[in-house]
């Protein structure tokens, strides 16, 4: 059974040819209508499945739309044309920490957030305790968040959406927050949740970790599919086009 199914999914944005720094500046354009854009396709018909239990890498260069599609799937974005169906919870490692309010405590925002990714108190009450010791954030559990440097937080919103028991998880590149210690806690639950069969997007630059996670893998090159299939082959195909990206054939 598929978890993720994409159908001819495109996305563009809108690029000003000039910047208006002023709301005078942008009035007059309004007026004048001297607005004028170029439009940037950062998809273009990509289409793909994912079955349930699945782990797919996601590579390419800077711009290719990697982020983009990610997030697509996880509903921050929307295309202009096609669809995306997910089945089951989804718990995206994009933008962490969306929802957290400085003013109250460690606490009361995992609370906050947990009903963000669609857990219930309940469920937060079972997980609590292993979401601050997964964290190591325990002592800090009752000071206000505007307290907890940048680090402390993404650990605490990290914590938080790994114990959200999601079917598919969604990732961009995350493992950087914390210590070497943390980063391992984080390796180490992804491989457990890969042995659990859960579903798994992962987009990196991290071709090794890519390798070990994910025996499928796509690469995208300006904003459309140009490899799909063993991950070793997606990554030499990659490697190759490196020197010269507009040997690429894209389909």
């Amino acid at each position: 059974m598929s978890a993720i199914v994409v159908e001819n999914v495109s996305k563009k944005f809108r690029i000003p040819h000039e910047k208006k720094n002023t709301l005078f500046q942008n009035i007059v354009g309004v007026i004048k209508r001297q607005f004028s854009y170029e439009e940037f396709w950062a998809l273009k018909d990509v289409s793909f499945e994912v079955k349930e239990g699945e782990a797919l890498g996601i590579i390419g260069r800077n711009g290719s739309g990697k982020s983009t599609l990610l997030k697509i799937l996880a509903r921050i974005l929307y295309p202009d044309s096609g669809s995306v169906s997910i089945n089951g919870r989804v718990a995206s490692f994009l933008q962490l920490g969306v929802g957290f309010q400085p003013e109250l405590t460690a606490r009361e925002n995992v609370y906050i957030y947990s009903s963000i990714l669609g857990i219930s108190r309940k469920e937060v009450d079972r997980v609590y305790d292993e979401v601050f010791d997964f964290a190591g954030l325990r002592k800090f559990e009752n000071m206000k968040l505007k307290n907890f440097s940048s680090g402390m937080s993404m650990r605490l919103a990290f914590a938080t959406a790994f114990h959200a028991v999601p079917n598919t998880l969604l990732i961009d590149e995350v493992f950087a927050v914390g210590d070497e210690a943390f980063r391992k806690k984080c390796s180490d639950k992804m491989i457990q949740f890969k042995a659990e069969g859960k579903t798994i997007v992962f987009v990196s630059h991290a071709l090794d970790s890519v390798k070990e996670l994910c025996p499928r893998s796509m690469l995208l090159h300006e904003g459309r599919i140009a490899a799909e299939g063993d991950t070793e082959t997606v990554i030499d195909e990659y490697r190759a086009m490196l020197p010269g990206a507009s040997s690429i054939r894209a389909y």
